[in-house]
Order: C-alpha cells, then structure tokens, then sequence
C-alpha cells in the first residue's frame, strides 16, 4: 500500500514540473520555454533570434523586442521550427533569403511592425506555408508575384496597412485561400478580375478602406464565401444582383457607406443568411421587393438613416429573426400595420430614437416571444389601450423621453413577466385620466425603473409630484355619478321640468349698475338660481335658458339674464381657489375663497423692496472700503515722506 501511495506521489511530482521543464532542459534568458514546444521571447535585451534554444522548438514567439531585421541567417538551424512570429518590435527591414533556411514554415506572423516594402519573392521558398500576417505595418503596394509559389496559403492578412490598390492576378495562384483580410486601407477600386481564382474562399473583409463602388460580377466566383465585410467605406451605390452568387452567405455587412437607395431585390438568392446590416447609411427609401427568403436570419440591423417609412413587407421572408434594430432613424415616421406580422420568433425590437408620435393599436400583437421592446426617445402622445396585448413573455418596456401625458389603466394587464418598465421623461398630466395608471403603478411600483422621477407636469397644483403619490380620493370629483346627481342627464331630458337650486355665498360680481354696488356693501346673501322653462336637448355645446325673474311678461329682453346649461357631464376641476360644494334637497351649495389680490400684491412689492435695498446696502459697503483703502494709502505716503 505505501508503494502504491509512493508512486502516486512521484508521479505527480513530475507532472507539476513538467510545465518547466523544455525538451533539453535549457532554455535562454528572457524566454520562456514550453513542454509543448513553443518558446515565447520579449524584451531589449533581443536583437536576433535568440541562440540555445530547445532542440524541439515548433514554435517561436518574439513580441516587444528590439530586432529590426530578419537576416539570412536569423532561422538558420532550425529544422523542427514550423511557426514563427516577431511582433511588435519595429522591424523594418527582411533579407531576401531569409526564409531559404526554413522551407518548412507553416506559418509567418509579422504584426505591427514598420514594413514598408518586402523583397521580391521573400515568401517564395515557402511551399509549405498556409498562414501570413502582415497586418499593423506601413506597406503601400504588394509586388504581383508576391505570393507566386504559396499554393498552400490558408489565410492572408494585411489589415491596417497602406495600400491603395492591387493587381487584378495578385491572387492568382492562392486557391486554397480561406481568409482574405483586407480591411483598414485606402484601397478605392478593385479590378473586377481581382477575387476570380478563390473560389475556396470563406471570408472576405474589406472595410473601412474607400471604395467608392463595386464593380458587377466582383463576386460571381465565391461561391463558398461565407462572411464579407463592406462597412466604413465611400460605396454609393450597388450592381444590381451583386449578391446573388453568394447562397452560402451568412453575414454581410454594408454599414457606414453612402448609399441612398438598394436595387430591388439586392438580398435575393442568400437563404443562409444570418446577420445583415445595413446601418448608417443615408437611405432615402427601400424599394417593395428587397429582402428574398432568409429562414435563418436572427440579427437585422437598420438604423440611423434617413428613411420616413419602410415597406409593409420588410421582415416577411425572416421568420427566424430574433433581434431587430430598428433605431436612431430621425425621419422615421410611421410603421405599416403589419410590419411586425411574420416574426414568431422575435425577442429584441428597439424602435429606440426614432420620430414616431403614434403606433398602430396592433402592430405588436403577433410578437408573442418578445421580450425586451425599446419604444424611448420618440415623440409619441399616446398609446392604445391594446397595443401590449398577449405579449405575455414581454420582460422588458421602455417609454422614457417621449411626450406621454397619461396612459390607459389597463394597458400593461396582460404583461404577466413584466420587471423592467421606464416611464420618466414624459410630461404626465395628474387630472382624472391618470387615475387608473396611477392606481397601477402603486400596485407594481417594483417593476418601475427610477420611480421617482415619474412626476406630474401639470396642472400647476400637482407639478412635481411623483405619479405613486396621487391618492385615489384625490380623483372623486373625477366619478361621474357624484356630477350626474346634480345636473340633468340625456334621460332626465325626457322627464317633466323640475327646478335646479343654486345657492352661492361669495360676494355678487361687481357691476356698473347703481344697484350692484350698493349690493357690495350689504350682507352676503344666497344667490338662488332656478330654471324653469323646459330642458330640451341642444345642437350646441350649451344651451341658454332664461332665469327669474326674467320670464316676466313684458320685461326688456336686454335686461334678462342667462346661464349655460352643460349635459350630462359637468366636471368642475379642483383648484387652489376651490373649497367644497354639497347637495342638499335640492340645493347645490357652492363655496369659493377668492384669492386677495391686493396681499399679494402688497408681498410680492415688499419682496422686490427688499431685494433692492439689499443690493444699494452691498454697492455701498463695497465703495466705502474702496475709500477707505485710498485714504490708507495716502496716510503710509505721507509717513515716507
């Protein structure tokens, strides 16, 4: 038993050292040294490949030193080394034999460093590479038989250099290629030729170069392609059927480009399509026919261009679609009915950032997956009262910053996984119509994101007040049945007259008449109001009818008062002045406190006195120290002198 723990313990033992230990035991200063085979060296200290190293060494590693040229005999005498990379250590300068030592390479990584030129056929004796990296460097041309003899190349980098051109047989002989990187350049126009020999070609990027135009046919041959990187280019417009070859496409990208319009039918003939976008591009319109069958499609990315609508039948063909940027476009005004009908699958929909005042009421109502919809920073008024109907999965709402001033009670009750709602930004009116929302909030305050900041901005006497504050007795002059009993209603119409009391015990309305005024100095007295002609229902907003004592026969007609009858509703608003009313045997007494004007008016002079004399008091004080200072220093000039 002790051998067989003894074992386990050395065994251990030389596993854990392994990892330090290189296949001879020796390994140079400043490198590091792997059981694997690979060396990685850094540091000032390195000017060439370093000597020593492992006899089985596959791979060196060279990053942050300070060798600049690669000589002939830097890889000398290395049989075994199949990947080699010196990177950012300023190297400028590659002997034109300095891969004739190393036939064997199978891959070259020479990244950000300071090449300008590379010698003619450098890479040439290497039949057996399959992958360059010459990405991060200062190259302004590639020589045409620069790659003659590299059957064998898999992948081809020259990111962030600075070319402006390429041959059109530059490529030739590279049909195993799988990955061309092309991007970060100031390359304007490719020979229409320039792709016709990779037809092995997986990925294809060219962006953020200049090109200003595609030539047609440029991709009839890539037939396997199935990534290409157009973005951040000048591209102006496209060939017709510029995609069509491309059936086993699956993302595209065309975004930061000029275009302002898109062939019709552009996406056709590319079912495998997983990921388009078409963002940042001043598009003016789509045409009808533009998106073909794309089961496979789930990000779609179509914002910050200059579209006002786009067709009904965008997103038909994209069954599979599961997250739509539909944001930041400033023009867009309005969405078709059944824009979103065809998307069963649907998860994100951002509608972020766009000019829309107002939705469909069902535009939604096929998105039954949904689950996070972004409706801020748009301009809308108002929302219907179904417009989140059925989307039970719906997790996530946001309608901050629009110009929302209520919302129906019951809009979010079938929003049963809702616990994220973002209301603030919107000027919400605290009058009868926020009752029901209100009353809501205060039951699923916890599913609403900074709450405090959902506040009234009207009327005056509830600005700022935060929507979860309201009480509901706020709102019972709100109740229709506590008004219908004081006033006629459309079936009180119908029914004998009967007179209306109204008894009010503020002072009399001053008048010019001797009468009135004499009034102002008598004991309030009730004010009785009492209709008796008939209520007959009218045309206009309000119906006027005659008062006593004005239905006395032979009376002037100037001389007879009315009153406005409103029907069946009347809604008195509750402000600052308003105090009570109340219903008694027929009565309506009403109660006023009429604000003192002439208080008012008396505080608010004290107020600016104040303020004035407060600032005379300062400019004195500050001119007083300022003589004060001038005869300081005229009594030290006399004590000089």
């Amino acid at each position: 038993m002790d051998c067989y723990f003894k074992g386990l313990l050395w065994t251990a033992l030389v596993l854990s050292t392994l990892p330090l230990l290189s296949c001879d035991g020796v390994c140079p200063p400043a490198c590091q040294c792997l059981y694997t085979g690979a060396v990685k060296c850094s540091g000032n200290s390195i000017t060439d490949t370093p000597q020593g190293l492992p006899l089985y060494t596959f791979t060196l590693m060279l990053n942050d030193t300070n060798m600049t040229v690669i000589n002939e005999r830097s890889l000398a005498d290395r049989d075994l080394l199949l990947r080699f990379s010196l990177t950012h250590s300023h190297l400028h300068t590659i002997h034109p034999r300095a891969f004739h030592v190393a036939p064997q390479l199978k891959s070259v990584k020479l990244s950000n460093n300071d090449l300008s030129t590379l010698p003619a056929h450098v890479f040439s004796p290497l039949t057996r590479l399959e992958e360059i990296y010459l990405d991060g460097n200062h190259l302004e041309k590639i020589a045409p038989d620069m790659f003659v003899g590299l059957e064998e190349l898999l992948i081809l980098d020259l990111t962030r250099n600075k070319l402006t051109n390429l041959t059109s047989d530059i490529f030739e002989k590279l049909t195993k290629l799988r990955i061309l990187n092309l991007g970060r350049n100031y390359i304007k126009t490719f020979p229409p030729t320039i792709f016709q020999f990779l037809t092995n070609l997986r990925m294809l990027r060219i962006y953020n170069n200049e090109l200003e135009s595609l030539e047609a046919g440029i991709f009839d041959r890539l037939v396997n392609l199935e990534e290409l990187n157009l973005h951040q280019n000048e591209i102006a417009s496209l060939p017709p059927q510029v995609f069509w070859s491309l059936r086993n496409l699956r993302t595209l990208t065309l975004s930061g480009n000029r275009l302002q319009a898109v062939p019709p039918k552009s996406f056709y003939n590319m079912p495998n399509l997983t990921k388009l976008t078409i963002y940042k591009n001043p598009l003016l319109s789509l045409p009808d026919e533009l998106m073909g069958h794309m089961p496979l499609m789930t990000d779609l990315y179509l914002f910050a261009t200059n579209l006002t609508t786009v067709p009904g039948n965008l997103f038909a063909n994209m069954s599979g679609l599961l997250r739509l940027n539909l944001h930041l476009n400033e023009k867009l005004k309005e969405l078709p009915s059944d824009l979103f009908c065809c998307l069963p699958n649907l998860q994100k929909l951002s509608l972020r950032s766009n000019n829309l005042s107002s939705v469909q009421p069902h535009i939604f109502s096929k998105l039954t997956t949904l689950a996070i919809l972004l409706l801020n920073d748009n301009i809308m008024t108002d929302l219907p009262e179904d417009i989140f109907q059925n989307l039970t999965g719906l997790v996530t709402i946001d309608l901050t910053n629009n110009q929302l001033k209520s919302l129906p009670g019951d809009i979010f009750i079938s929003n049963t996984a809702l616990n994220s709602l973002a209301l603030n930004g919107n000027p919400w009116n605290c009058t009868c119509a926020i009752r029901r929302i209100a009353r809501w909030l205060k039951h699923n305050s916890h599913v609403v994101l900074h709450i405090e900041d959902v506040m009234c901005h009207s009327p005056m006497y509830h600005l700022l007040r935060t929507l979860t504050s309201l009480r509901d007795e706020e709102f019972s002059y709100c109740d229709p049945k506590r008004v219908t009993s004081y006033f006629p209603t459309q079936r009180d119409l119908h029914e004998p007259t009967r007179p209306m009391h109204v008894i009010a015990t503020t002072p009399l309305v001053k008048s010019t008449t001797p009468e009135t005024q004499r009034d102002l100095h008598e004991p309030t007295r009730p004010m009785h109001v009492i209709a008796t002609t008939p209520l007959v229902k009218s045309t206009t907003p309000e119906t006027e009818i005659p008062l006593l004592p004005t239905a006395t026969a032979g009376q002037p007609k100037e001389n007879q008062a009315t009153v406005h009858l409103f029907h069946d509703i009347l809604v008195v608003e509750q402000v600052p002045e308003y105090v009570h009313h109340n219903h008694h045997k027929g009565w309506v007494y009403v109660w006023f406190l009429p604000s003192d004007t002439d208080l008012v008016g008396f505080l608010m002079f004290c107020y600016i006195f104040l303020i004035c004399t407060g600032m005379v008091l300062i400019l004195v004080a500050i001119y007083g120290m300022y003589r004060l200072s001038v005869s300081i220093n005229k009594l030290r000039a006399e004590c000089v002198y």
